[in-house]
């Protein structure tokens, strides 16, 4: 089983960049597919994006495309979140999790990390 543990969480302005990481321990992340998710108050937890086990491949949520940047890297067992022009609505806890397939949908994820909380103010 693969632990994670999400790291990088801060206040922010708006119009402003914060990198978040997340340290994979456990079995070989390195050859599973990766995600990040988020989950605002009051609302559901929703896709953020996901990456393949080389890194090659990506896929982001209308919400954050072309400004958001999924990375990894396999060497340190980390997963990234490089996210540029933050606005309010990007406020959130942010959780990386391990899904069983590639998928967006929460129910495929079956291994989470305990979240870093994101607060962006205008």
């Amino acid at each position: 089983q693969v632990q994670l543990k999400e790291s990088g969480g801060r206040l922010v302005q708006a119009g402003g960049s914060l990198r978040l990481a997340c340290a994979a321990s456990g079995r070989t992340p390195s050859e599973d597919v990766m995600g990040w998710f988020r989950q605002a108050p009051g609302k559901e937890r929703e896709f953020v994006a996901t990456i393949s086990p080389s890194g090659t491949t990506t896929f982001y949520a209308d919400s954050v495309k072309e400004r958001f940047t999924i990375s990894r890297d396999n060497a340190k067992n980390t997963l990234i979140l490089q996210m540029n022009s933050l606005n309010v609505d990007d406020t959130a806890v942010y959780l990386c999790a391990k899904p069983r397939f590639w998928a967006t949908m929460t129910g495929a994820y079956d291994a989470w990390g305990q979240g870093a909380q994101v607060i962006v103010s205008s």
